[in-house]
């Protein structure tokens, strides 16, 4: 907050004087000085390109032993510096953890390619990721503060389970149940972090990091959701890729409800309630999707049923934004709809002046609805 717009709002008269003297005097207090943070990152920037400029420039003429140990050496002291110094960094600044936990988990997950490229060894990629995940994502959860380790540690985990399910063969075992069940089992896991971030929310020094670890897990259950519908209007189950995709998916669709009651006790209150709510609804709307393949109408009626569900529990927890979102997604998928049913008038004058206006229409209803039903105030999920 500048100087200038604290005495603005002193001149309009929505503050008085003491109250500018105090802003100014916190702003004062807590002044960043950017410059200096932009010279120093700059000249650090300098220095590391410098650096892997050398190394590449050399890097055949260096043993590849030699690399890995001190690979393995950067590795080691990231992770002693980071429990050595947490308390004292995370005093001057937590964003300094931040850093430096994730500095060492990338470097942890780089080890694995480097390790390959020196002894000329090749694996599917979800092996690397999954040892990665073992042996960082607990450092990540005990040391984490904001979004990049929440997206780090999600975002694996959901990367993981997937580059596994991509890597099984379709045709080597159709008839296997106990292979497809695991594989939805698998690829609806990280769902799992919602109850466990719910339940650790209330318990930690660090609530933000497990607020934002439920939140992306919530991201996740929705995102499996809507996909599920998407593939449904697509005509995209019972290709045979999976023998029984409707066990499959009704298996995932459990785990994803059994997550989102999960996190019902882990943390009372309506926040609490709605975010089980969406992460159950966004988990029934998996195998339900399976029921309107093919159907276009059905298909796109379960994703509104799905995102106005998600609406109705942003107004009931009072989240601007997510309520917002909804009514967004809502409008994109009526449009999308609209061209589904009409395509034939896509390709005349005519018929693109049609769908001109109403995208036009839907873009204003939407915006009008944000406006007039949208929580007033923010409320943290």
């Amino acid at each position: 907050m500048s100087s200038r717009k604290i005495a603005e709002w002193h001149a309009a008269g929505l503050i008085d004087a003491d109250t500018r003297d105090r802003l100014l005097a916190h702003e004062a207090a807590h002044a960043r000085p950017l410059l200096l943070w932009a010279v120093w990152g700059i000249g650090a920037l300098a220095i590391g390109l410098g650096l892997v400029s050398v190394i590449a420039a050399n890097w055949e003429d260096i043993p590849g032993e030699v690399r890995l140990a001190v690979h393995l050496a950067l590795i080691a002291a990231s992770v002693g510096a980071l429990f050595a110094r947490e308390a004292r960094l995370a005093e001057r600044s937590p964003w300094a953890v931040e850093a430096l936990a994730f500095v060492a988990a990338a470097l942890g997950l780089t080890f694995f390619g480097h390790l390959g490229q020196v002894y000329q060894t090749s694996s599917p990629l979800w092996q690397p990721l999954a040892v990665w995940l073992v042996l960082f994502a607990p450092l990540l959860l005990l040391t984490g503060r904001s979004w990049p380790t929440a997206l780090a540690v999600v975002g694996g985990a959901a990367w993981t389970a997937w580059e596994y399910a991509g890597a099984q063969d379709p045709f080597g075992g159709a008839d296997d149940l106990a292979r497809d069940l695991w594989l939805a089992f698998v690829l609806s896991a990280p769902v799992a972090f919602a109850p466990l971030a719910a339940r650790a929310r209330e318990r930690s020094l660090r609530p933000d990091f497990w607020r934002r670890l439920e939140q992306l897990a919530l991201a996740y259950a929705v995102g499996c959701g809507s996909l599920a519908t998407a593939v449904a209007g697509w005509d995209g189950f019972g290709r045979g890729l999976v023998a029984n995709e409707w066990a499959s998916l009704l298996l995932g669709g459990v785990v994803m409800m059994v997550a989102g009651l999960g996190v019902v006790p882990a943390r009372p209150g309506v926040s609490g309630r709605m975010t089980g709510a969406i992460i159950a609804g966004a988990g029934l709307a998996v195998p339900l999707a399976y029921a309107a393949d093919g159907a276009t109408v059905p298909a796109a009626l379960l994703f509104f049923l799905l995102w106005g569900g998600i609406a109705a529990a942003a107004l009931a927890a009072s989240w601007r934004g997510v309520f917002q979102l909804a009514i967004g997604v809502i409008a994109v998928r009526l449009v999308i709809l609209s061209f589904e049913l009409a395509a034939d008038l896509l390709t005349s004058g005519f018929g693109l002046i049609l769908a001109g206006v109403m995208i036009l229409g839907v873009a204003w209803g939407a915006v009008r609805v944000s406006k007039r039903f949208a929580p007033r105030e923010e409320s943290e999920a």
